[in-house]
């Protein structure tokens, strides 16, 4: 089916409520902590409190004698079970690592998980790990980047820190260009360490169901995958490991894996052989999960005299910590540092880095500060060539009239819009009216700025292989109503929702009689869930092409059924329609109960019932578009940001649901809007982590946060339903608008500053050093 059947539907693009949110809103909702099962346990972890050392005493007997504790398991105790927890992925290329349910005589950063207490109740369990007496011989640990670079190791045994490398051979017209062009503009960006922070932290309900067998609830992005890759953990049959996850309060890359302590409560369920239950509490979610956005990265570009891009380099590090989900020196945002402009030479080292401190985990477009490292510096070359940042970025994006196109990177350009997004955004900002209006508070000491960026953003790669293809799988159920069982998931995302109008819109039936389930692993095919901004496109390609296939069915049996063409037949809410003869009207009812209880009546060589099956092989890779702009006021008497307007211009395609995306892309930017001005993961020179409430590491607040605005371009992608996926979005291409805005509120001033976060403190202290040197 193409795009352009599906555009101006009924469904598609209709700004439908929420299946989910009369449950959610209503406090119905069933999160990991409202499961509970008869004869349940509860866990607790005694954890390090010092960042690198050998454990020289760990005494549990204590602990087991308290009133209500059931066990208490350390290392050794799981051992019989042989588990192979694995980080990274089982595919070629890939390097893998073993990672220890619990430590094992040494550990590796503050909150490392020694020893699991499993009590009658939460309370009791924690009353008896405060009773389990540990000693660790503290070493000095590896702390920062710049630690890690250094001769002091992580781990014994190892040549050096280095997690994962990538680096492109020399090139010489690199180094050409930078001796010749009359413009080379240097930008190191430190970026600060930050917490996930969802709503609902990890956890997990653990239930043995005889020998091999498991059913465990979780808090997790792809109930699917998480089976698959605990039947490979325990050494169980994945056929014999159920995964449900009804609903989730947020993941945003950290509950992709099941990880340390979830496997740590599987283990301790399967040696008592009684259900288990661990919930992390806030204080752990701030301290042992694993965390986000470490790094530095300085980006050198040449520019020719009229500003057109010659070539570019760039020296990456990423902070992995000693436990990454998935050892990173994040390849994919070297591939989009120029993506969507017309840089013709560009080269990369980056690196990811151990450390003794909590391991690294996806966030919210991981591969972000690709976007952050050069849409802030083409504001800053903008100013040194004195130049309009804006005109910049006309001269050197990658247009329609571009395409197709290959960049340095040997990505193949087809179909992006970001210069089409930008001049969509420019008629809804009169730039010239704010400059005017810029100058005019300037003389009234009001400092305003503003912050134009664009990016273009991966989705839905089908070059993957964990991820490559999704599955759906559609029943006409006998009373007339459809299920789709799905390989998507949401944590938020609203697919329980978009999968409804999609199957709803194809195969011809009322919304409200759609069913989508997706939180069970032995429910449909496999799937992998919520990752890389990928379900709208896979999980969308998958959900249209078995409404397909069953409407076919339905017009093949109809057919039969009355003595009419295929043809002839159209299922309009439900209801059966046959042209030509409109008092022919059949309810689906009726042809789903023939379908299941008369198989004489079906056509010779018809599969019984009415179910199908569909599994989506999307293109290698599904580009979204955007371009935001946002203004600020900033007080030079106090160094506090006030965010004056934000606009956002998106091209993800065919839009399935306006509400849900720009749900999406607002989430997005309140993230992006802590990550410049509020959050910071402070961790002190032992490796202890310093802001672990959130009195000390700050979110952003509802004041924080201005009214969005939204424009959108449909450009129709290589897909069934012509989706593009909004993903990421908001959190990436929101962090450098911000800045941007903040460096041109400051331009009076000369203050820039790429030492994240933007705190008022900070953005004072900058602000009085340029005032004092003006003075001088």
């Amino acid at each position: 089916m193409s795009a352009t059947m599906l555009t101006g539907a009924r469904f598609i693009g209709q700004r439908l409520p929420r299946k989910e949110d009369q449950r959610l809103l209503t406090g119905k909702g069933r999160y990991v902590d409202d499961v509970s099962m008869p004869g349940m346990l509860h866990a607790a972890f005694v954890r390090s409190t010092v960042a690198r050392g050998t454990v020289t005493m760990l005494d549990t007997e204590a602990a087991k004698a308290a009133p209500g504790v059931v066990a208490v398991f350390t290392a050794v105790d799981f051992e019989p079970l042989g588990v192979k927890l694995m980080n990274g992925w089982p595919i070629e290329g890939q390097s893998q690592k073993q990672i220890p349910l619990l430590a094992e005589g040494r550990v590796f950063h503050v909150g490392d998980p020694v020893a699991i207490v499993i009590a009658e109740s939460r309370a009791l369990a924690e009353d008896g790990a405060a009773l389990v007496e540990l000693e660790v011989d503290e070493e000095d640990p590896v702390v920062t980047i710049s630690d890690a670079r250094g001769d002091r190791l992580v781990f014994e045994g190892d040549e050096n820190n280095v997690a994962a490398m990538m680096a492109t051979p020399e090139n010489p017209e690199i180094t050409t260009a930078f001796e010749q062009a009359p413009h080379v503009v240097t930008t190191t960006l430190k970026h600060q360490r930050i917490v996930h922070a969802p709503m609902e932290p990890r956890g997990i309900v653990s239930l043995p169901q005889g020998p091999g067998e498991l059913t465990v609830h979780i808090a997790c992005q792809n109930p699917k995958t998480l089976a698959q890759d605990i039947s490979e953990h325990f050494g169980l049959s994945q056929r014999k490991v159920r995964v449900l996850a009804k609903d989730v309060g947020g993941a945003f890359g950290l509950k992709s894996r099941c990880w340390r302590e979830e496997c740590a409560a599987i283990a301790a369920s399967m040696l008592l052989d009684r259900p288990v239950k661990w919930a992390e509490d806030r204080l752990e979610h701030m301290i042992a999960a694993n965390q986000a956005r470490e790094q530095e990265c300085t980006l050198k570009t040449a520019f020719d005299a009229e500003g057109s891009l010659l070539a570019s380099h760039c020296d990456y590090a990423l902070n992995n910590g000693a436990y990454p989900h998935f050892p990173d020196s994040n390849l994919a945002a070297m591939m989009f540092v120029w993506g969507a402009y017309k840089n013709p030479h560009f080269g990369f080292d980056s690196r990811g880095l151990h450390s003794n401190t909590t391991g690294l985990a996806a966030y919210r477009g991981p591969w972000a500060i690709e976007t952050l490292i050069r849409e802030t510096q083409l504001d800053i070359a903008a100013r040194q060539m004195g130049m309009d940042p804006v005109e910049l970025r006309r001269k050197n994006l990658v247009t329609a009239a571009d395409q197709p196109r290959t960049t340095s990177m040997g990505l193949q350009l087809e179909d992006i819009t970001p210069a089409e997004c930008l001049e969509k955004l420019l008629e809804e900002f009169d730039v010239a009216a704010f400059r005017a209006e810029q100058e005019a508070a300037r003389k009234q000491g009001r400092y305003l700025g503003l912050g134009i960026c664009t990016y273009v953003e991966p989705t839905a790669s089908g070059q993957f292989p964990p991820m490559a293809t999704e599955a759906a799988h559609i029943r006409i159920e006998p009373d007339g109503q459809v299920t789709a069982l799905m390989g998507t998931h949401s944590q938020g995302q609203g697919t329980e929702t978009t999968m409804a109008q999609l199957v709803a819109e194809t195969l011809g039936v009322r919304y409200e009689d759609v069913t989508v389930v997706e939180e069970d692993s032995a429910a449909g095919g496999f799937g992998a869930g919520s990752g890389g901004s990928r379900q709208a496109v896979i999980g969308g390609g998958a959900a249209i092409g078995a409404s397909q296939r069953m409407l076919e069915k339905v017009k093949q049996l109809t057919a039969h059924l009355y003595n009419a063409s295929p043809d002839a037949v159209r299922l309009e809410d439900g209801v059966i329609h046959i042209d030509g003869t409109p008092e022919m009207t059949h309810s689906l009812a009726e042809v789903a109960a023939i379908a299941y209880g008369h198989p004489g009546r079906l056509p010779e060589g018809m599969d019984l019932g009415l179910e199908t099956s569909f599994r989506y092989n999307p293109p290698p890779m599904t580009f979204a578009s955007a371009a935001h702009a946002c203004t600020v006021e900033v007080d030079i008497d106090t160094g506090f940001v006030k965010i004056l307007r934000w606009i956002c211009s998106e091209d993800c395609g065919v839009v399935i649901n306006p509400g849900v995306v720009e749900g999406q892309v607002a989430g997005g930017l309140a993230q992006a809007i802590g990550m410049v001005l509020l959050e910071d993961m402070v961790i002190d020179e032992r490796g202890s982590p310093m802001t672990v409430t959130f009195k000390d590491y700050l979110l952003p607040q509802i004041t924080d946060v201005p009214d969005f605005e939204y424009t959108h371009i449909h450009t129709p992608a290589a897909n069934p339903g012509g989706f593009r996926g909004v993903g990421e979005g908001g959190a990436i291409i929101g962090p450098p608008t911000l800045i941007n805005a903040i460096h041109d509120a400051l331009s009076p001033f000369g203050v820039t500053c790429l030492d994240l976060p933007l705190k008022p403190t900070k953005l004072l202290a900058l602000i009085d050093a340029a005032r004092d040197a003006q003075a001088a």
